[in-house]
């Protein structure tokens, strides 16, 4: 018996001025969650300027957790870079994985001015160690 290929995933960019759009076609997965992060990270790098990047997954077949990882490893990037996120036209089986997750607000949730800086300020206060020993 055999099983059938994978879906790929084919991304297709569309350039915008201060924005670009990736296109996802296909599964985000363990075997493709890769592809994604580097597209998303070599533009995040060509393009020092870039103010948007939006993922378009109107046709987003299923997303796993690596698929999931790759979304937030895309945030952090984007919100390192100073460039908002948008993901666009999500299907449901995206909506719902976010949810159950709870990562839907922190993806999908409108950036606001400042709320970057600040919100990685709270994280380094939660994450230090309460004792001088604690951390070695």
């Amino acid at each position: 018996m055999t099983t059938p290929p994978p879906d790929h995933l084919r991304l297709t960019r569309v350039d915008a001025g201060d924005r670009v759009r990736i296109e996802l076609d296909g599964d985000l997965d363990h075997d493709t969650a890769d592809l994604l992060v580097n597209e998303a990270t070599e533009q995040l790098s060509a393009r020092p300027g870039l103010g948007d990047l939006h993922l378009h997954c109107g046709r987003l077949g299923m997303i796993d957790s690596m698929g999931l990882s790759a979304l937030l490893m895309i945030g952090r990037r984007t919100t390192a870079a100073g460039v908002r996120l948008h993901l666009e036209d999500r299907p449901a089986n995206l909506d719902r994985i976010l949810r159950l997750t709870g990562t839907f607000d922190h993806l999908t949730a409108p950036a606001a001015g400042g709320a970057a800086e600040d919100s990685m300020n709270e994280e380094a206060t939660v994450f230090r160690p309460i004792r001088p020993d604690a951390g070695t």
